[in-house]
Order: C-alpha cells, then sequence, then structure tokens
C-alpha cells in the first residue's frame, strides 16, 4: 500500500487509473443498451472530471444546487439538469442568469408554486425554460405521488408562460425499478391522450447501475458514485474493492489499549453517515478491523487484542461509507497515476445554494 509522504494526513486520495475504468465501463453499458448518461457531478465536484464524462460519451450533467451549477458552466460544462426545487427570487435571478449563457439548462419541479415562480422568471425569455415533473416513485422524498398529479402538473406548466413541460424525473428506492416503469408508463399514456408529449423520462441512482436497462420507459439515467464508488456499493455487490477510486489517507496516532488504535480522521473526514452498514469504513488490508467510532478528529479502530496490526505512525488507507459526502468536505483531492500526484481543488464543494 502506497503510503505517500509527501501528503499529510487526513486527505483524500483518488486512483486516476480506476477513476478512467469505471467512467469508461460504465459508458458502456449505457451505450450498448441505447441508455442516455447523465453524470450526477455531487460526486466528485471536479470540473475536469465531468468534462472527462462528457467526453466518453455522456449526454449531459446532473447538478442539484445552483452553486454546483454555475461552477461547472464557469468550467464549460454547457448542457446541465437540475434536479432540485428552485424557490426565492434571488435563486430564481441566479438560474436565469446561468439559462441565459449555457447551450441546455433544464430543472424539475413538483409542485405549481415553484412553477409559478420559474414562470415568472422566465416569462419574457426568448426561448422557454424545460421542465421535468419530478415523480415519487417510492424513494420517499420529493415528487408528486401519483400519475394523475404529473398529468395535472404537466397541464400547468403548459398553460404558463416561459416554461415548457418535457419529461418526468424521478430518484427511485434501491430495487426500485418495476414501480418507476408502472409510474412511467401509466403517465406518459395518460399525456398521451391530452396531446402532451414526454419525450424525457428520467431516472437513477447507482446501486441499481447494472439494473437500468430493466426499465425501458426510462432514457436517461442520473448516476454519480459509480466514478468513485465506496463501500456501501461494496456491501451491495455493485463493485469490488478495486474498483473503489477514492481512498481516505489516515495515520495511526495512538495505541491506548490492546485492541484499539485511533486515527486522525473523525467524522469531518469520513463522515458518519453509515448507509445501514456496521461502522464508519473500510480500512484496507484489514478487513477484519472495525472502524468502530468517530469524534470530529478522531477515528477509533476496534481490532482482536490478541493481534497487533498497527504500529504508532503508520499509514493505512480507508474506504468511506459514502463518498460524495466525504468530497464536500475537503477543499482538494489528490490524485495519483504512475506514482505521480497531482492536487487538485474540489471546487463545487460546500455549493449548497
Amino acid at each position: 500500500m502506497p503510503q505517500y509522504p509527501e501528503l499529510d494526513t487526513p486527505c483524500a486520495v483518488v486512483d486516476l487509473d480506476i477513476v478512467d475504468r469505471n467512467i469508461e465501463s460504465y459508458q458502456a453499458y449505457c451505450d450498448k443498451h441505447g441508455i442516455g448518461l447523465r453524470p450526477h457531478i455531487k460526486t466528485h465536484k471536479i470540473p475536469a472530471f465531468a468534462a472527462q464524462q462528457m467526453k466518453a460519451g455522456a449526454i449531459g450533467i446532473t447538478c442539484q444546487k445552483i452553486g454546483e451549477a454555475e461552477v461547472m458552466a464557469d468550467a464549460g460544462l454547457d448542457d446541465i439538469l437540475l434536479t432540485y426545487n428552485v424557490l426565492g427570487e434571488r435563486k430564481l435571478a441566479r438560474l436565469r442568469a446561468l439559462f441565459d449563457r449555457i447551450k441546455s439548462l433544464r430543472v424539475v419541479a413538483d409542485n405549481a408554486v415553484v412553477v409559478e415562480g420559474l414562470s415568472r422568471a422566465f416569462a419574457d425569455s426568448a426561448k422557454p425554460l424545460e421542465i421535468l415533473i419530478e415523480c415519487d416513485t417510492g424513494g420517499g422524498r420529493c415528487g408528486v405521488q401519483n400519475p394523475a398529479e404529473a398529468v395535472e402538473l404537466a397541464k400547468k406548466i403548459q398553460s404558463l408562460p416561459g416554461v415548457k413541460f418535457i419529461g418526468l424525473m424521478t430518484y427511485p428506492a434501491t430495487g426500485g425499478g418495476a414501480k418507476v416503469e408502472a409510474f412511467f408508463t401509466t403517465a406518459m399514456k395518460e399525456l398521451d391522450a391530452i396531446g402532451l408529449e414526454c419525450p424525457v423520462r428520467s431516472s437513477g441512482g447507482t446501486p441499481d447501475m447494472w439494473l437500468a436497462h430493466e426499465v425501458p420507459s426510462v432514457t436517461e439515467h442520473r448516476i454519480g458514485t459509480y466514478i468513485y464508488n465506496d463501500r456501501s456499493l461494496m456491501a451491495r455487490g455493485v463493485c469490488k474493492e478495486d474498483d473503489c477510486a477514492l481512498r481516505v489517507l489516515t495515520e495511526i496516532v495512538s495505541l491506548p489499549t490492546p485492541g484499539r488504535a485511533i486515527i486522525d480522521a473523525g467524522s469531518k473526514v469520513l463522515t458518519s453517515d453509515l448507509l445501514g452498514l456496521d461502522g464508519y469504513g473500510y480500512v484496507v488490508g484489514h478487513p477484519d478491523v472495525a472502524v468502530k467510532a468517530l469524534s470530529e478528529e478522531h477515528g477509533i479502530l476496534h481490532f482482536d487484542p490478541a493481534t497487533k496490526p498497527f504500529e504508532i505512525g503508520q499509514r493505512i488507507e480507508i474506504i468511506p461509507n459514502h463518498v460524495c459526502v466525504v468530497s464536500n468536505m475537503l477543499d482538494q483531492v489528490h490524485l495519483v497515476r504512475n506514482g505521480d500526484i497531482e492536487t487538485v481543488d474540489v471546487a463545487a464543494r460546500g455549493c449548497v445554494l
């Protein structure tokens, strides 16, 4: 395991060979099945990686907040889907400014209040803002609750100036492909009956990435974590350890008792997300060691007291449970290839607006 003595710990190290393989393999899958791939940049938040995904064949990118989209647009990314209800005059003004300077910007909405605000902001636009209706197909987050509500909101959109209904969008629960198909096909039939076209049907999620072709109504798949992968995906059988590109490099700073070690990576680096798992990460090379607890600056490892796997000052790598959150907590990540290290800014981190 590389020790990277030139890097201070804790930090994130990204293997570019694995990144390349992850991008290429899923793009090949989407190409084979005729699915448009629209990667979510919230995992890496780095414009260069978004550009690499586009060069590989992605049809555009997905952003969750306007701040992320602004950073990506500044770097030349010009086909963006913003998958979040936009409310408030300041945000709407930023959305309009962004729309006016890139080739394609689409948004989602799941209620009339959001749609009416979008219409006011775009009423004098030379071209309409295209809106996808967000549908709750079992994820229990945002979204209209049934196809009938989707149809009514589509009719509302079409009745207002400056906006245009363009399709349906969902973020389903893991394993929820059948529910997506049922919801989308019913809504499409009802929309067709009243003469409304629904050319875009967008779904997403990395846990079901290799099952996307089993939902034939979907035209594009939004996916983020696949570029790095993480422990949660390893646990689901979606990827293997060798597919995990980002690892947290950390150091053993204390061995206070047999069976317990302290590392310098706490919740500010590894995140407290469990995602149904026991412990807070996978210790590379030590599968029997548990990342048992985190405080802000300390991680606590537990292992068999009869063993002595670590020494003070030793560096280890941890694959985090949820890699997207790790990216957002770091100003920089360190990209490695063939022993060379390049440090880059996580340009869109902290973009919560």
